[in-house]
């Protein structure tokens, strides 16, 4: 006879191991706008390094059959009528299902054999997100202005969301699928990078950094990038960003400008008074006065707009918490990530019989 422990468990049967999940999909997402002379190449070397990922090439509103030739090399190609990266990875985030997501740019520059690292990382330390630090082997690789703009960029977004990272702007990164899921993407252009620090930084995701070769763009591939003006449009996301999310320190700051001014300005006046009983200059006491309720206004502003973002910030919050965390291992000569479980449970053997209730 066999009978049912209290737990539901048939006593004199084999309890086997639990079924496996299915494997873990690990998705390649290239941005491209006109990469025709190198996105066969990076398709190539990713799929080398990274046996059965599924590859999605965005083409950027290229004019050079960029999509065509991604297309014969077998990849999924999405067209992004919006020009910029930060539509693309919009786009990529909404339309592709995974569980890992490895985004590269199509340039040719990044190193392909450095992806299993990146993934093993963000699966072994259960990670969201992890960055790609780029070590340039050749001078012609990063050019000068661009290497400081990216350093100094970097501490000015340390110094208003926290010091996570080396290498702010690197296009080379993995994401968990809580990650892209929970990502709003309001950037349209390289400033992407930026938001996507910021992010992680404001919801306190876990992340890294993996230093990865960075090499020069082959011949008759051009950089997208301009030093001046996307520098300045990074320049300007980091600010908006720090009164979108930190305004109560953002407007306490002019507010203690504006009271500052407002003090240096009334000190005259306050002497003058104290020794005549008389106010000689009217316009600015009143430019004192209208300082100081600036001041205060600005104080309010960011009280209200602290606690607006405080409910903005938990919200983001459960719709992160929202998508399953992604757990797992990655095997390079598998041809998949295959997810951890359980060790086989020993049998159970039956013990004496009991009389089944009436």
């Amino acid at each position: 006879m066999v009978r049912t422990t209290s737990a539901g468990t048939a006593q004199g049967a084999r309890v086997g191991p639990s079924p496996l999940p299915a494997p873990l999909r690990i998705a390649l997402l290239l941005p491209c706008r006109n990469e025709a002379a190198t996105v066969r190449r990076v398709l190539d070397g990713f799929r080398a390094s990274l046996p059965g990922v599924e590859c999605h090439v965005f083409d950027n509103a290229s004019d050079d059959g960029t999509g065509a030739i991604a297309r014969e090399a077998g990849a999924h190609v999405h067209a992004v009528a919006l020009r910029g990266k930060g539509n693309v990875i919009r786009r990529a985030f909404a339309d592709v299902e995974a569980d890992i997501y490895l985004m590269v740019d199509g340039d040719a520059t990044y190193d392909a054999d450095a992806a299993p690292a990146l993934v093993r990382r963000l699966l072994d330390d259960g990670l969201d997100m992890v960055v790609g630090a780029r070590v340039d082997s050749e001078r012609a690789a990063y050019r000068a202005g661009h290497r400081v703009g990216n350093r100094l960029l970097t501490r000015c977004a340390a110094l208003l969301f926290g010091d996570s990272f080396e290498d702010m702007l690197s296009g080379y990164r993995v994401f968990s699928r809580r990650y892209a899921k929970s990502f709003p993407a309001h950037a349209s252009g390289f400033e992407i990078e930026t938001e996507l620090a910021v992010h992680a930084l404001q919801l306190r995701m876990p992340v890294a950094e993996v230093p990865t070769a960075y090499g020069a763009r082959p011949e008759g591939s051009a950089s997208k990038l301009n030093t001046w003006r996307d520098g300045l449009r990074i320049l300007g996301t980091i600010a908006r960003l720090f009164k979108a999310e930190r305004p109560l320190l953002f407007f306490s700051l002019f507010a203690g400008a504006s009271l500052l001014l407002s003090v240096v300005l009334a000190a005259p006046l306050l002497a003058t008074y104290l020794q005549t009983g008389l106010v000689p200059r009217f316009p600015t006491a009143i430019l004192c006065s209208a300082l100081a309720l600036l001041a205060a206004l600005a104080l309010a502003c960011g009280l209200i707009l602290d606690t607006v973002t405080r409910g903005r910030t938990e919200a983001k919050r459960m719709a992160y918490l929202a998508v399953p965390a992604t757990r797992g291992s990655w095997h390079r000569d598998a041809s998949h990530a295959a997810p951890r479980t359980a060790p086989d449970e020993p049998p159970v053997r039956a013990g004496p019989a009991a009389p089944a209730p009436r």
